[in-house]
Parts: structure tokens; C-alpha cells; sequence
């Protein structure tokens, strides 16, 4: 059965104000001149290494070093996303560099 636009734009509108109140809702508990929980701070400060180590093991688990390529590109892919992060420090960068170069190798060399 179809769905309709109204029903359509009624889950959009749903999944959009769900996804702003998770947004914004840390900015309006954390606001003013509370201090924010050591809880808190500490989670800010091993979930984001933590997150990262996820998706660099699930992004490489299905990698095989026996045949085709031999993990040769996501190998050069991972050390340039990792050295640039080292080097510039920026997110975006890295991993948009890394996803390129990455596309690059499995596109056009290996």
C-alpha cells in the first residue's frame, strides 16, 4: 500500500523535530550558570575516541588480506586519514581526504 504525501510529510516532519530536540535539548540542560556533571565531561571525553575506534573496526572488518587487493587500499586510506588528523587536527578534513583517496585507489588503481 502506498503511503500518501501527507503521511509522508507527517514522518519527515516527526523524524525533523526528533532529530532538532536531540540537538538541542544538551544546549538547554547545560545552559546558564550550572555546572555542567564530571559525568558528563568525562563521557565527552571517551566517547568521541571510542565512536571513532567502532567505525574504523567495522568499516575494516570485512577487509581481506589473503586476496584481491590485499587491504592495500584501505590500509593507505586509514594512515593518510589517521596522519592527517595528527598533522591539521580537523574532522572534516581527514576524513573527507580519507574517503576520496580511498574512492581513488579502488577506483582507478587497484
Amino acid at each position: 500500500m502506498p503511503i500518501s504525501p501527507g503521511r509522508s510529510l507527517i514522518i519527515i516532519a516527526v523524524a525533523a523535530a526528533c532529530t532538532f530536540l536531540t540537538r538541542a535539548l544538551p544546549f538547554l540542560v547545560f545552559s546558564g550558570e550550572r555546572k555542567i556533571p564530571d559525568v558528563i565531561l568525562y563521557l565527552g571525553r571517551v566517547l568521541t575516541p571510542g565512536v571513532i575506534a567502532m567505525l574504523v573496526i567495522y568499516c575494516l572488518k570485512d577487509v581481506s588480506f589473503l586476496s584481491g587487493s590485499h587491504g592495500i587500499p584501505e590500509l593507505i586510506a586509514v594512515g593518510v586519514t589517521a596522519l592527517l588528523h595528527f598533522w591539521k587536527r580537523n574532522n572534516l578534513l581527514s576524513i573527507g581526504v580519507g574517503t576520496v583517496l580511498y574512492m581513488f585507489l579502488i577506483q582507478a588503481v587497484f
